[in-house]
């Protein structure tokens, strides 16, 4: 197909086709999106057009959703069996579901190098390897998230991690 003419099929159906789409997924712009490379691909355009992207789309969008839902299902069940991230042992001042979720809300890099590090009992330099940093920058890493969660749990020891 030539691009000029793909070109305009997307101008004029793009939008109706995200929208259509959304009536079954939340990943509609992918949807259409593969919908027009499928297109693209093919050796010679179809009679309609219009009417072969909104059957490609109804049925990714379809796909879609079913994947979704699967995941969805697959993940529940995955989180309902990980064991706590924290395990109160009755001494403890802070919830353990609220430190988990103090864990949570620190940024991908600060928490990949806390848990990686107290969990995990990988060395700075380990940690630095793996994250593709420094072991200087892990470590600052991992105090500046250590510091956040003291901040957030109201925490404020020399000895304990947390």
């Amino acid at each position: 197909m030539e691009p000029e003419h793909l070109g305009r099929l997307l101008d004029r159906h793009a939008a109706a086709l995200e929208l259509y789409a959304r009536q079954w997924c939340d990943s509609a712009e992918d949807v259409v999106q593969e919908a027009f490379v499928k297109l693209s691909a093919q050796g010679q355009a179809p009679e309609n057009p219009a009417a072969w992207l909104f059957r490609v789309v109804r049925h990714g969008a379809l796909n879609a959703a079913l994947a979704a839902r699967r995941r969805k299902r697959h993940e529940t069940a995955a989180a309902a069996e990980a064991p706590a991230w924290f395990q109160s042992d009755g001494s403890a001042t802070v919830d353990p579901e609220t430190a988990e979720a103090a864990l949570r809300g620190l940024p991908i890099a600060e928490r990949e190098v806390i848990v990686a590090h107290l969990w995990g009992g990988l060395t700075f330099e380990q940690v630095a390897a793996l994250a593709g940093c420094s072991s200087s920058t892990a470590h600052r890493l991992y105090q500046s998230g250590l510091s956040t969660l003291r901040e957030r749990l109201g925490v404020s020891c020399r000895h304990n991690p947390i």
